[in-house]
């Protein structure tokens, strides 16, 4: 079903929930798997570069590093990921790279907003909706560590061989 899937990651509880069930479903497809980290480009984080030199390296290392632990999360269950790191506005660049590596599931995370978030960042899930061309899967399912290797043996078993 589905051939090329993209996870949006960025190593919070919400990332991770995306990471792992898009892994699942990767699995199940045997879909090659892409992995994207976003760093938001924002006025404060020009800011702190202002008031701080080397926010931005910092900021650029931590979400390195989070990338890295999710390509070794996802290696560790038999995957190879193509990641990548970009910095920009988050819907646009999953968007975009989404359609350079002809994704057809998209999985990201979902993160409860306030009223007064909301109205700051604007509607992104139906902006993201806007900027790819095909499935998105906003992933909700939280499961534990030993449940989730559960499930990614199983999926391994049942799948054919290549």
């Amino acid at each position: 079903m589905y051939k090329r899937i993209l996870l949006a990651y960025d190593g919070t509880l919400e990332g991770a929930v995306a990471l792992r069930e898009g892994a699942l479903i990767a699995q199940r497809c045997q879909a090659k798997v892409f992995l994207l980290s976003v760093i938001p480009e924002t006025g404060g984080v020009h800011m702190a570069e202002a008031l701080h030199a080397g926010a931005i390296a910092q900021q650029t290392d931590d979400y390195k590093a989070v990338l890295e632990q999710g390509v070794a999360r996802l290696k560790q269950f038999g995957f190879e990921p193509t990641a990548r790191l970009v910095i920009g506005e988050p819907v646009r660049a999953i968007g975009k790279f989404a359609k350079e590596v002809g994704a057809d599931l998209v999985v990201v995370g979902h993160r409860r907003q306030s009223v007064l978030e909301r109205w700051w960042s604007g509607p992104t899930g139906s902006f993201l909706t806007d900027h790819i061309r095909c499935t998105l899967l906003i992933a909700r399912s939280v499961i534990n560590d030993e449940a989730f290797e559960a499930e990614m043996r199983a999926a391994r078993a049942s799948a054919p061989a290549q």
